[in-house]
């Protein structure tokens, strides 16, 4: 999953999914499905962002991979938050369940 930043214009946006799904299949991998979760509120503020723009990202990665594209995730500004786990199987819907305002 990751959460790029809200305050990007959607070009901007795109081409920071773009530079990711690019840093994926430079390493070799193969994108399988992306959800886009549109922008939503942080359950915590990250670095002074409140909001983000999310994505869910399935893909195919020899793991030796993944931590050279860490190392280029976290030199990239627009991404607040990234988190890379493995699944056995593609969801084709994903539903978030909506958090309560807390006072």
């Amino acid at each position: 999953m990751y959460v790029i930043r809200a305050t990007l214009s959607e070009e901007a946006r795109r081409k920071a999914l773009d530079k990711i799904q690019a840093g994926i299949t430079q390493h070799g991998g193969e994108i399988v499905k992306i959800h886009d979760h549109g922008r939503r509120r942080l359950a915590y503020p990250i670095e002074g962002h409140r909001e983000g723009h999310y994505y869910i990202v399935y893909f195919n990665l020899i793991p030796a991979a993944i931590e050279e594209l860490w190392q280029e995730y976290h030199l990239n500004e627009d991404l607040v938050r990234f988190v890379t786990l493995r699944t056995d199987k593609v969801l084709e819907k994903i539903e978030f369940k909506v958090l309560e305002e807390v006072q």
